[in-house]
């Protein structure tokens, strides 16, 4: 009888579960001064967006790459026969964990800009420590890519925010939240993703929940 209760209650908040990320969205949305009859359309684009990667750069290389065209959400172990050699290295930017993020930080920036220009210093300083502290803690892993601890680039954004810019928390914590990982972890050390043996690397292709984008999510709700 227990075991199935428990059972239940498994399946309920494994139902619940995207719900709770929904609503997470949402609130980070509102806080970034999103009108509330844009923010669904912005979280849908998000999540049909993490499916589609834009090639960037092709690239030959000297020997075989595994590739798995799942590898990129980490679905790869549950059908290991997909995989299949490759000759070619592709860099791409997803549209649902990068595009629409680095869209939403332009929006902020031009904002705060217009209306608050002297919020423009410390969220500059804001960035750049962001950036230095994913460059650090950034490491590149073969057959993977570049990991980086999903929560910490938020944790030191909503920090660096509150500390710089208290009045415009919000939005500064978002901005560093996103473009730290961008710069710190993925343009910083795109010759190491070029060195770690992956036939696709994807910037913010890591799902709709990629670390870009949680770290973003993370930092607007702590600020």
């Amino acid at each position: 009888m227990l075991r199935g209760v428990a059972l239940l209650l498994v399946v309920f908040l494994f139902l619940l579960l995207p719900w709770l990320f929904l609503d997470i969205i949402l609130i980070a949305l509102g806080k970034l001064s999103i009108a509330p009859q844009l923010a669904p359309l912005i979280v849908l684009v998000m999540f049909v967006g993490s499916l589609i990667n834009i090639p960037v750069l092709r690239e030959p290389v000297p020997a075989q790459l595994r590739h798995h065209p799942l590898s990129i959400w980490g679905l790869e172990r549950y059908w290991p026969g997909m995989y299949k050699e490759v000759r070619e290295r592709i860099i791409a930017i997803n549209l649902g964990g990068f595009v629409v993020p680095i869209l939403l930080v332009v929006y902020e920036v031009l904002l705060i800009g217009s209306k608050y220009p002297e919020v423009l210093l410390p969220l500059i300083m804001a960035v750049l420590i962001n950036v230095f502290v994913c460059y650090l803690l950034a490491q590149p892993i073969p057959q993977i890519g570049i990991t980086l601890p999903a929560l910490v680039p938020g944790v030191i954004a909503a920090i660096c925010a509150l500390l710089l810019a208290p009045t415009l928390a919000a939005p500064v914590a978002f901005c560093a939240g996103v473009l730290g990982p961008v710069i710190g972890a993925d343009l910083m050390y795109l010759k190491k993703i070029r060195e770690t043996q992956v036939g696709l690397a994807s910037i913010g292709g890591a799902g709709t929940f990629d670390g870009i984008v949680i770290s973003g999510l993370v930092a607007v709700l702590l600020a």
